[in-house]
């Protein structure tokens, strides 16, 4: 059986995969990576790979901006070796889930029998197709009658692997139609079975023996554009694994100035380019990933690094285009301090020294990213402002 490469550009986790990209499938890990991003040098991997973790931190339905070509294949083996790399079950989880999600998507919208059909065979799946679709139940709902026809049924005891671990009562097989060891399957039924086909081959069991991952995680860490990547998926997921209960919408809005709420960190580069010194390029590429996640206009930006001595105009709009380009979420408390951009010891700032009480979990809890700081300090302030209107109204009544 032989499927077309459209078919496994679109849906790379098919078995396929290792005959039609062979050279592919031997290749070490490390240098099938190292080869992927000089192949595609334009930050688009990368931006596709981002936007597939952002989507499922998020737990959206669906990848923003999905494509069905070639570099598809790349990411979803990109993918599976990243979650390998962070050896974290909810984070493998959630990709997943959302992965799987678009894959329900697409079979759906392309009611294609024939891709259907090449699918389950390429998964050698025990099943029939009928050329003309077969009545086999009526379904009744209030005063709607819906006759219940299909052209595929498939063998129980393939029907039974791909829906263990699916618990909704009617998916069980005494509720359906079963007929010489063969259940007969809506589509949108059996695509619901390949798409957790789909989630379970992305699934990443936790591997207990962190010392082999740690050598190998070090040699992925040697390619600089993983590096990035890989430090971007850890950003994000530190800003969405906390359950931050003093939310409060921090955005740019022309005519005001919320930098003094600017955690130290971020203060002290503001500070010294003012002064005209030079910056580090990792302290510019946070200030810009910083400055962008609060939606500042890229003009608004360009002219923060206007005093510094090797100021460009041209060639800074082009970087921060750039850096904008990417989407990539500011780095994390840790990171800073990794880096030694963590300013917090300097400043003795209360905040990022003894972090915030949580109201919720009755404790003190340590800060872990520089826009939880922001997001603390405007939510105080809106609480001290709030409570002095009141005792401004409470004065005016005596």
């Amino acid at each position: 059986m032989s499927i077309s490469t459209d078919l496994l550009k679109h849906y790379p986790w098919l078995p396929s995969l290792q005959i039609y990209y062979s050279d592919i499938a031997s290749k070490d890990p490390t240098a099938f990576i190292e080869e992927a991003f000089l192949k595609y040098p334009d930050g688009e991997l990368e931006q596709r790979i981002s936007k597939i973790f952002k989507a499922a931190f998020n737990n959206l339905e669906e990848i923003k901006d999905y494509k069905t070509d070639e570099l598809n294949i790349y990411l979803y083996l990109i993918v599976k070796i990243i979650l390998y790399v962070l050896n974290n079950k909810p984070i493998s989880n959630r990709v997943a889930n959302t992965y799987s999600k678009q894959t329900y998507k697409e079979l759906i919208e392309e009611n294609d029998d024939a891709n259907l059909y090449d699918i389950c065979k390429d998964l050698k799946l025990r099943f029939e197709y009928l050329n003309l679709p077969f009545k086999y139940g009526v379904n009744l709902n209030k005063s709607q009658r819906e006759i219940l026809k299909t052209s595929f049924k498939i063998h129980f005891t393939d029907y039974l692997k791909l829906a263990a671990n699916l618990h909704d009562v009617y998916r069980k097989l005494v509720h359906n139609a079963l007929s010489e060891g063969y259940v007969y399957i809506q589509n949108k039924d059996l695509i619901r079975l390949l798409q957790e086909y789909v989630r379970r081959k992305l699934i990443v069991e936790e591997v207990k023996d962190e010392n082999n991952i740690e050598k190998f995680r070090k040699n992925l860490l040697k390619i600089r554009e993983f590096k990035e990547l890989y430090g971007n998926i850890l950003n994000n997921w530190e800003l969405k694994k906390e359950d931050f209960e003093y939310s409060f919408k921090i955005s740019f809005k022309k005519g005001s100035d919320i930098s003094n709420n600017f955690p130290p960190c971020i203060q002290d580069i503001l500070r010294r380019i003012q002064e005209g010194m030079n910056i580090v390029h990792t302290e510019r590429l946070f200030l810009v990933f910083f400055l962008h996640a609060l939606n500042y206009p890229t003009e608004n930006i360009i002219d923060i690094f206007s005093n510094l001595p090797d100021f460009d105009r041209k060639k800074t709009k082009y970087q921060v285009e750039f850096a904008k380009k990417k989407d990539y979420t500011p780095h994390s408390c840790s990171t800073l301090k990794s880096l030694n951009i963590c300013k917090a010891n300097e400043s003795k700032d209360g905040i990022c020294l003894k972090g915030y009480y949580s109201k919720k979990l009755d404790t003190q809890k340590k800060l872990s990213h520089p826009l939880f700081y922001i997001q603390l300090k405007q939510y105080r302030n809106s609480m001290k402002n709030k409570a002095n209107k009141t005792k401004i109204e409470k004065e005016d009544e005596r």
